[in-house]
């Protein structure tokens, strides 16, 4: 990986209109494609805060949460080239990635004999080639989970992950009754866990 990666610093608060989705699929596109610094600076102060938040709202530490963003935001930079806006937004190419990083805390916590109470996990693409090979294959299983969600619960599961918004805040966002949201994102999760409890992904954690 590039050394100048590591030279990206935490971008203070602006107060700039959000970032739209296609802005984003272009940011993404501009780094998979020639490298954009400046365009992954701005995915950067996008997205990282959104990640870091939702892994403190699932139960990690906060230097475990860190420790996973700071993975997160590698991973797109290494991995932006293999994006296509033509098959999912960028905000949803970073959930996936996510939830992969996610899981796999939740999977070595439990070899470590760790008590962790949230959702599910993928291990890390830099493993052996066995473990890669398992990476692989419970990637497919995510990203399969998160398609098979139907469309409002998936976009609960959005506005709460990526824009770290509360229950009350998307409620008002999409004019649904609070009831209804949080009732769209439980039933969100338990499908996901277990579509990916059949598929065989037994690090599917409970979420709370």
């Amino acid at each position: 990986m590039s050394a100048w990666f590591h030279t990206v610093e935490p971008v203070k608060h602006r107060k700039d209109a959000p970032v739209r989705a296609h802005e984003l699929d272009d940011l993404l596109t501009a780094v998979g494609t020639s490298r954009d610094g400046e365009a992954f600076t701005a995915l950067f102060d996008h997205f990282r805060p959104r990640v870091h938040a939702q892994m403190l709202r699932l139960g990690l530490a906060p230097v475990a949460a860190a420790d996973v963003t700071q993975d997160v935001m590698e991973t797109i930079w290494r991995k932006a080239h293999l994006f296509d806006r033509r098959k999912s937004p960028a905000s949803a190419w970073v959930f996936r990635i996510a939830l992969n990083r996610r899981i796999d805390v939740g999977r070595r916590s439990r070899e470590h004999a760790c008590e962790v109470a949230d959702l599910f996990a993928i291990p890390d693409p830099s493993a052996d080639s066995g473990a890669g090979i398992e990476a692989a294959q419970r990637e497919e299983h995510v990203h399969a989970a998160l398609d098979a969600l139907p469309q409002e619960q998936f976009r609960m599961v959005q506005l709460a992950f990526f824009e770290g918004l509360s229950h009350a805040t998307i409620a008002a966002r999409t004019n649904l009754p609070i009831g209804t949201v949080k009732s769209r994102l439980r039933l969100a999760f338990s499908r996901l866990r277990r579509l990916l409890q059949d598929a065989g992904v037994t690090e599917a954690l409970q979420f709370d």
